[in-house]
This record gives C-alpha cells, structure tokens and sequence, in this order.
C-alpha cells in the first residue's frame, strides 16, 4: 500500500473515526484504526463493536492496500508531524509513515483481521439538518444517566410520530423532553440510542443548517450518515419508560420568571457548594418574588427576583445543578415553572418545545 494525504485532513479524518476506539478492550485489533485503501477511495475505521465510525479522507493511492495501525500510536505520530502531505507505505505489517524529514517505522496488524462495520438495511430513513439533530442531544444529553445499573437510562428515546422528533432522557432525578419539527411525515418509530453514540455524533457534526444528516433505523442498529462520515451503533433493546405518564397538567401555584436571571443567581449560589456537599438551594415563593437562599459549610447566599406568580405561595427546594443544566438548554428570555407541591416535581416547558422535569429535594430548615 502507498498513500499520499494531506495531513490536516488526515488528521480530521483520525479524530473523526478514533471516537470508536474503545479505551479498554482484551481485544487489540478494536485499539486499531483500519485505514483501508483497496478500492479506490481511502476509508478509515474504528468499532468497539457496540459503536463503528467510518470515514473517507482525500488522498492519492498509488498501490491499494489495508492495514490496521494502532490508533494511539497512529493519532500521535499524525499530529506531531511537519505540515505537508504524509505519506504512507506498507511491506507485510510493517507501516512506514514520511512527512518531509520525519519519518517513522511501526508495526501495524493485518487489516483481513478487523471487523467492518455491520450492513445495515436503508429502507427506513430520516432526514433533517445537521444543526437540528446536534441542537436537540444538547438540550437532553445532560440529563442520560451515567450509572449502568439501568440500561435505559443511559439512552435517549428518538421517538418520531406525526411529522416530529421528540426525544426524550431521564436519570431518576431528572427528565428532559424536545419536540421538533421535521419537513417530512414518516412512519412512526420509536428507538433507544446510546447516550455515548449520541455524544461522539455531537461531536462530529458540523451544526451546520444547510448539511443533513441521514438516520437510518432497523430493529437492532441505527446508522447516521453525513458528509463523508458513517456511524453505526447498537440500540438499546427493550420498552422505555412510560414518561407520558409521569407528565402532570396539575399544578398549584405557576411563576414566571427571567430565565438569565435565575441563572445568574444559580451560578453564583454554586461557589458555596463542595461538590460532596450536595445542599440544596431554597426556594421560597412569594406574591411577587422568589427569595433563593443556600447555606453550606462554606458560607451563605440570599437574593431576590421579581416574579409573576399565581396560585399557592411555596418553598421548595433543588439542587441546583439540575436547575442550570435545565435553563441553559433553554433560549426563552423568560419561562414558565409549574408547581404541586414542594415534594412533587417541577416542570420548566412550554406549549409545543420543552418540557423538563426535576424531582425536589427534602430540607430540614431554611435558616
């Protein structure tokens, strides 16, 4: 094999596919990147197995091959390297990569050995801009659990149905709900994706809201096909929750407040907080205004913001991690909070967008 590739673009092309490699294996050809020139465009690929990437990067082949090369190695070697077009030979399993005066002599491993990305059935597909799809993982992706000890909830539930997407992610403590709009009707479908896919596919994608990603969805596999780039996972198998049924309409007493300002005052209530500390921060609902307060080991804070408030005055309180992570998923200058009880959830949603749900934390005092 002999390969002639930019190395900015060699580089993307690394970064892109090494987010496949798993970080602990017994198996050391999934610690490879394949870089498979035997056709006539060059493709390189990672799979963990439960997670494939595959991409194609621009170059010259001058004699088509395979080989797999370490992806640390590989990755490093690339980035240390002179700016110019690298250039990449094999004899055997022996890998000789030049750019300029540098070059390097490694091992790689026979590519026959690598296990390709898993066919996957395109009849049915989704479409919608790339913006579109890494806007609505942020503004959900926070609250996927990241204890394994429940499967589901370290997935998020694509779930689309009437001309939208919604999906849907819980952690026990915490639900978040987006709704979009897709330009096309499909047939409804409902499928649970990784959280750890979804996190290296926001992080491929461009956000662009001219490029589209395609998703493509079987009973076992979703693949997400955009640019030169395709990334195969594993579903989670089996029912998700019946969050529907944790929704309620039921409220006692609504705010509504700026929603930067609440977060100001969040930010600054979380220099008092160790993170062992876990206090909650108080919130104590007047006619109109909520008083914020929080008292720690390190010290104390109280401050005031003007609200529209209807119904039942009420203290309740959070842990305010899980109020920022909510309002900064949100672009509304001000919103909307529905409250029970101050030991039922609240609900941050509007209408037709978002809906997100935090449990309460019980308080002794509020001195």
């Amino acid at each position: 094999m002999k390969l002639a590739i930019n190395k900015k673009d060699l580089i993307s092309a690394v970064s892109i596919v090494s987010k496949a490699v798993p970080n602990k294996t017994t198996m050391s050809i999934l610690e490879c990147i394949l870089l498979d020139a035997s056709q006539e465009r060059i493709r390189l690929i990672a799979n963990d197995t439960e997670l494939g990437i595959e991409t194609v990067v621009e170059g010259t082949i001058e004699e088509h091959g395979i080989i797999a090369i370490n992806a640390d190695f590989f990755s490093n070697i690339v980035r240390k390297l002179p700016d110019g077009d690298v250039l990449i030979s094999t004899q055997g399993e022996k890998v000789f990569i030049r750019c300029e005066q540098a070059h390097f002599n490694i091992m790689g491993k026979d590519g026959s050995d690598f296990t390709y990305l898993p066919a996957i059935d395109r009849s049915y597909a989704v479409e919608m801009s790339q913006y579109t799809l890494k806007d609505v993982i942020s503004r959900t992706l926070f609250s996927v659990s990241a204890n394994d000890s429940n499967k589901m909830m370290t997935g998020e539930l694509f779930e689309i149905k009437d001309g939208y997407l919604r999906v849907i992610s819980l952690d026990g403590h915490r639900i978040s709900i987006r709704r979009v709009a897709l330009k096309t009707s499909y047939d409804n479908k409902k499928v649970i994706i990784p959280g750890k896919t979804l996190s290296e596919i926001s992080k491929i994608l461009s956000g662009s809201t001219e490029n589209i990603v395609k998703l493509y969805f079987t009973d076992k596999h979703v693949l997400f096909e955009f640019d030169d780039t395709i990334v195969v996972s594993r579903l989670i198998e089996g029912e998700y929750f019946k969050v529907d049924q944790m929704l309620s309409n039921d409220f006692q007493t609504h705010i509504r407040i700026n929603r930067q300002e609440l977060l100001s005052c969040l930010d600054r209530a979380t220099l008092l907080v160790k993170e062992e500390d876990k206090k909650p921060i108080i919130m104590m609902i007047h006619d109109t205004d909520v008083e914020l307060k929080i008292n720690t080991t390190i010290g104390s804070m109280d401050e005031v913001i003007p609200i529209d408030m209807n119904g039942e005055t009420m203290n309740i309180g959070f842990n305010p991690k899980f109020l920022i992570d909510a309002l900064r998923s949100i672009d509304e200058e001000d919103i909307d909070i529905y409250l029970l009880s101050s030991r039922a959830p609240a609900f941050i949603r509007d209408e037709n967008s978002y809906c997100y749900l935090i449990l309460p934390v019980n308080f002794i005092n509020i001195d």
